[in-house]
């Protein structure tokens, strides 16, 4: 992949939104606009990194680099880069993302061997695109096997097929417990069923007023 993108001429757009950014936000960080690190290639091969410290590069690392990568997609929607060219700009701390790639493909590799053992299809947990593709290039050798994407939005996923094995449906999505809606919420929204006493839709048999 040809460089699209430079230091030089995106560099200081990078800076100018990540240094207001920083500043809003008191964030105890700084960054560095580097050429891209091409240590990687089959599995990632961006044309600008940046890299961040400071005390606060634990924030970004947290939940599978949540933030980090959140602050990579704003950014990438405000260079108003098209989505063909999301990977030419990566975000890295505390080379978080040689780790996480070598995490993905031993973890491919074995879910392989797995699935070699017991004819069973494997499914990966819901993964971004980048960490998909790398699946799937970790797997582009093997024979006896093959990985597709399945699913859709946050729930999108990879999983690994014996050689032959027919696609299963997709999963329903499974919502988390954040997402999910206690009883007690569910009572009390506005304009539900209250079914506590005397609540609308609830049993009061409190006599009205005036009888006795």
């Amino acid at each position: 992949m040809n460089p699209k993108y430079s230091v030089d001429e995106t560099g200081p757009r990078i800076e100018q939104f990540h240094r207001q950014m920083i500043a809003h936000g008191e964030f105890d960080l700084d960054f560095a606009i580097e050429a891209g690190d091409h240590s990687h290639p089959d599995f990632e091969n961006p044309d600008i990194i940046v890299k961040f410290q400071g005390s606060d590069v634990d924030l970004l690392l947290a939940n599978r680099a949540e933030l980090l990568l959140a602050l990579e997609l704003v950014t990438q929607e405000v260079l108003r880069l098209h989505s063909d060219d999301h990977s030419r700009i990566s975000f890295d701390a505390n080379d978080y993302r040689a780790l996480r790639i070598e995490e993905l493909r031993v973890s491919a590799l074995a879910a392989a061997e797995k699935v070699k053992h017991t004819g069973t299809p494997f499914r990966f947990n819901p993964l971004n695109s980048r960490e998909r593709r790398v699946i799937h290039i970790a797997l582009r050798n093997e024979h006896e096997l093959r990985s597709e994407s399945a699913g859709s939005g946050p729930f999108r996923h990879v999983v690994i097929y014996p050689a032959g094995m027919p696609s299963l449906p997709d999963l329903p999505p499974q919502p988390t417990e954040r997402y999910q809606q206690r009883p007690r919420d569910r009572d009390r929204r506005p304009g539900g069923n209250d079914r506590r006493p005397g609540g609308p839709g609830g049993n009061d048999r409190r006599p009205p007023r005036g009888r006795r």
